[in-house]
């Protein structure tokens, strides 16, 4: 788990900070208080801080020692340490301290700690013996915290954020995929470019590859698409890098990631040291979105629609009730250009708080060019051109992105078919005894078996890749990836599928 320090003078806002933090952990929380109310005062101070914190999270009073106050939580907040270090012996601070650091091996722990020794050293002793009690606590503390931030005029300021994006969180598809197997696990239309794309990219090979990029033709297509004015569109090294340019051009203090979903959003955002509070879709609901599931105090939340690997497309009302004061919506619609008609879609919206990230990728059956761009109000648009390497988009890729913006009813053509090869996969999936499968909307099935690592082994035996979907946060080892091919690829699978189960079960 974590340690986090907040630090903040009075009235700061620091204690609503870590309240936020603490929220956003979605776990049970245990406040533990150390304040007395010593007159009438601070009972009313005490009194306002309760009235604030969620009914559900359980309150006690810190005694002598911190770390059994929070002995077997799963999310502690401490607030604050100022006041408890004034009613303990000096020597038992460091314990204590210590102590702290090592029940955040197994909880989520975050200490509200007060900015002192910022100004004249105090003329009283005792006070002068707190002061330097307390800053050595919280350099203990700080040394051995994932996350250390100081608030200021109610905004946080992050001094130290370890990055953690985790392993699970870099996993895709094609590292399950090896030479000569069925590919069941990249979520790439199959059967290459088509011939018109083809020989747009020759075009500009031979036309364009001695000059730096330009991007204008581009941007000019895919805003005649869309029905957006050209500085609205920025075009990207894939939609990835769109979804990496979020921390350092928007600077969120708290951002929400719906999952399961696309993991490189949230990986992004944990190497920038960006607090990350995952609302998880629930399977029993179809994982359908939840606006009311994002914590209030998240000011930027990113959600796929549709979503992967569920395959779930949400109504553009249930998008758009996310929004909120202060808070930019990124929508993830890497997978839109495959649903036909796009029904849900943002991307011809003008809001100037949604990011519509958008990708050719899979449609185009090019990865390796990274096809991608984003839409948004020109504000935004302008802040994360301002984030983006230079000459991000390379030629190929911009000759890609026109090429297909003027051929709307080649893409469409392509999301019918896609739309025929998942709904033949789906009706195979569900005629599968212990197979539970969803409904989705774009070229993938997602399924739950009750073995999912011995069948996926099973289908890689016989040279078919699936995609194990337990990397994604809300799913687990029973959970597969399936994308969908021809009629006649399906039913291989199917058929594999079925014997693998059965074998497994």
């Amino acid at each position: 788990m974590s340690l986090t320090v907040v630090i903040g003078g009075t009235r700061s806002g620091k204690s609503a900070r870590a309240e936020a933090l603490a929220a956003a952990t979605a776990l049970r929380v245990r406040y533990v208080a150390t304040a007395r109310a010593s007159d009438a005062e601070m009972e009313e101070r005490i009194r306002a801080h309760a009235a604030r914190r969620p009914a559900d999270w359980e309150t006690v009073e810190a005694g002598a020692s911190l770390a059994a106050a929070v002995a077997g939580a799963h999310c502690a907040l401490v607030d604050g340490l100022g006041l408890w270090i004034a009613g303990v012996a000096a020597e038992t601070v460091p314990v204590e301290m210590d102590a702290l650091i090592a029940a955040a091996a197994s909880a989520e722990v975050i200490v509200v700690a007060e900015d002192v020794g910022s100004g004249l050293v105090p003329t009283d002793p005792e006070a002068r013996a707190w002061v330097d009690t307390h800053g050595d606590a919280v350099q203990r503390l700080a040394a051995a915290a994932e996350r250390v931030e100081l608030v200021v005029a109610g905004r946080p300021l992050t001094v130290h954020a370890e990055a953690r994006a985790s392993a699970e969180l870099r996993h895709h598809g094609d590292a399950d995929l090896r030479p000569g197997d069925a590919d069941h696990a990249v979520n790439v239309v199959a059967g290459g470019p088509p011939a018109w794309l083809r020989d747009a990219l020759h075009a500009a090979l031979d036309g364009d590859s001695d000059r730096y990029p330009r991007e204008a033709d581009a941007v000019n297509a895919l805003a005649a698409l869309h029905g957006r004015d050209p500085d609205e569109i920025v075009p990207t090294n894939g939609a990835a890098e769109a979804l990496w340019l979020l921390p350092t051009a928007l600077r969120p203090t708290l951002a929400a990631c719906v999952h399961p979903g696309f993991t490189e959003s949230e990986a992004a955002l944990r190497t920038h040291g960006v607090p990350v509070a995952r609302v998880l879709r629930d399977p029993e609901h179809g994982f359908a979105l939840d606006p009311g599931a994002v914590p209030d105090a998240a000011d930027l939340v990113i959600v796929g629609n549709p979503a992967s690997p569920t395959g779930t497309l949400d109504k553009a009302a249930a998008v758009l009730a996310l929004r909120r004061p202060g808070r930019v919506v990124v929508v993830d619609e890497a997978f839109m250009d495959l649903v036909p008609g796009e029904p849900g879609t943002l991307v011809r919206e003008r809001l100037d708080d949604v990011i519509v990230v958008r990708s050719l990728t899979k449609a185009l059956a090019v990865p390796g060019l990274r096809v991608g761009y984003a839409v948004a109000a020109a504000p935004l648009a302008a802040r994360l051109r301002a984030a983006r390497p230079p000459w991000s988009a390379n030629t190929l890729a911009l000759a890609a992105l026109a090429a297909a913006a003027r051929r709307p009813e080649a893409l469409a053509a392509t999301a019918a078919r896609v739309q025929e090869e998942r709904e033949d996969l789906d009706r195979r999936l569900r005629a599968i005894a212990g197979v539970r499968a969803w409904q989705g909307a774009a070229n993938f099935c997602l399924v739950e078996v009750s073995d999912g690592p011995r069948v996926a082994a099973a289908l890689r035996d016989r040279s078919i890749a699936v995609r194990p979907a337990g990397t994604f946060p809300g799913l687990g080892d029973g959970h597969l990836r399936i994308t969908a091919r021809t009629a006649e690829e399906n039913a291989r699978l199917a058929s594999a599928l079925e014997e693998a189960v059965a074998a497994c079960g």
